[in-house]
């Protein structure tokens, strides 16, 4: 057994804007399941506080002039302990973990982040008396890159591992900000957090961390790639031996048909015909004709370029021609919003487009929906892919990241040895997209045909239990690779 301290930014059901959410979420759960001894360290944004009891306080202290206490709540629905980090100046705030409500990053997200790797370093090293000292520090994404960097030259630390669940999103700052946070100087180093004249949060994880992994086996092969590797590629192969690639689960009690509170009507893979009644009353409840015929197809997604929204309005007057009705759920940036509104608007028998977060929403989309559409440009994972699988709703994915491991092309041959789970788009394009749009749209007309692919979606497993044995193994290999350090 180790003791972990996942340090996350954002925790289901705490705080949410993406995928890191529902991992930080549900695999400090698995790992304690499989008795590891884990705490979750987060922030203590509003809606965190709104939503934990009886936080204590377990320790205070000053970083960077400004009052700092760490607190110890109860994870709802969960036995696992979280320490939240309060610092009303940094995180007492309207707007998101982020960005402010006009969609901008919070000008201090430096400062607020560095406070916040601080104190787990703190924690780290005992400096807290917390009468527990991590043997893992498990750091998620930019926020928490600074742990290994500061980690790194103490001889009594923890191992280190830092998880890629997004490249895309590194941290960057400018050189006064490294100065400002009165950072070590030796880190000022290409070596270093430096990168092209910025101080980058991520390089931190990605150089000082003992192994790094990301969310897919795939995705941790694409990075190499200066395609997918935002100018860290170099640094990523340089590594490549403590780099490796562990797919992410999902919590299946609460993403589970067969039990979900927010479903009109629950089922399974024995009961697949009461799917039909989620779809009714989902075309109800959007104001979209009830009727069966035609495949529904649900997109719950952050509305940005990654996730494919420029090939989807670019084919939009040709998908509205085909016979089937979309259901897009999501928030991203305004252009995408505006445009899809606009399509909305226009086709209203056709497009229903929801702006915003609705998490019973969500789940009433992945089980009303017939396909799932997800033509990510890149995907280090994916959740709803393994979401729609769960549902019998039939994914339709890019062979990239997380999709490609996971979703199963419905070709010929696939459907005959009974592999097939959904549809894959060959390219990044329109015209690809609606040629898989248009096989889909066909195969879902032979019944027998459809509901073996449903089968074949539902059954597989995709539990966190597999995975957390993964993490388990990399902590291992982690500790390992500290002691050799320090010889």
């Amino acid at each position: 057994m180790s003791k972990v301290l996942y340090v996350s930014s954002e925790a289901f059901p705490l705080i949410k804007t993406g995928g890191l959410a529902d991992v930080a979420g549900s695999l400090p759960t698995a790992l304690k399941g499989l008795e590891e001894d884990v705490r979750i360290l987060l922030p203590a944004y509003p809606e965190v506080m709104q939503q934990v009891k009886k936080a204590r306080p377990l320790a205070s202290g000053t970083y960077y002039n400004l009052d700092v206490t760490l607190l110890e709540a109860q994870m709802p629905g969960s036995e696992v302990t979280t320490w939240l980090v309060q610092c009303p100046a940094a995180f007492d705030r309207p707007g998101g973990p982020y960005m402010d409500s006009n969609g901008q990053p919070w000008h201090d997200n430096a400062l607020r982040f560095a406070i916040f790797c601080k104190v787990a370093v703190d924690i780290a090293l005992n400096r807290l008396n917390l009468d527990w000292q991590p043997d893992i520090m498990h750091g998620n994404d930019w926020q928490s890159g600074l742990v290994p960097a500061l980690l790194h030259s103490h001889k009594q630390r923890p191992a280190t591992v830092f998880t890629v669940h997004n490249l895309a999103y590194q941290g960057l700052f400018d050189y006064q900000t490294f100065l400002d946070l009165e950072l070590p100087a030796g880190l000022w180093q290409l070596d270093g957090l430096e990168f092209h004249g910025q101080m980058s949060f991520i390089k931190g994880g990605l150089v000082f961390a003992d192994r790094i992994n990301t969310v897919s086996p795939t995705y941790a092969q694409e990075i190499l790639q200066a395609e997918y590797g935002y100018g860290l590629d170099g640094l990523l192969q340089h590594r490549q031996e403590r780099l490796t690639g562990i797919l992410n689960g999902i919590d299946d009690t609460i993403w589970n048909p067969a039990t979900d509170p927010h479903l009109k009507a629950r089922y399974d893979q024995d009961h697949l015909d009461s799917k039909l009644l989620n779809k009714a009353a989902l075309q109800k409840q959007l104001d979209l004709p009830v009727d069966a015929t035609p495949p529904l197809i649900g997109m719950i997604s952050r509305m940005v370029e990654q996730k494919g929204l420029d090939i989807i309005l670019q084919a939009m007057p040709r998908i509205l021609a085909l016979p089937v009705q979309l259901v897009i759920l999501g928030t991203g940036e305004i252009r995408y919003e505006m445009k899809l509104a606009e399509w909305a608007r226009r086709h209203p028998e056709r497009l229903k487009v929801i702006i915003g977060y609705n998490e019973p929403l969500s789940h009433q989309i992945e089980a009303g929906s017939d396909l799932f559409l997800m033509p990510s440009a890149f995907e280090p994972c994916g959740l709803n892919q393994l979401y729609s699988l769960r549902y019998g709703t039939l994914p339709i994915v890019r062979n990239v990241g997380g999709l490609a491991d996971t979703v199963v092309d419905a070709n010929k041959k696939n459907i005959n040895k009974a592999l097939a789970n959904g549809f894959v788009v060959a390219k990044q394009s329109p015209a690809s997209l609606l040629a898989t749009l248009k096989r889909a749209v066909k195969l879902y007309a032979q019944n027998d045909s459809w509901r073996q692919l449903q089968l074949t979606a539902m059954n597989g497993d995709f539990s966190w239990q597999a995975s957390a044995g993964h993490y388990i193994d990399l902590y291992q290999q982690a500790l390992a690779d500290r002691d050799k350090a320090m010889v």
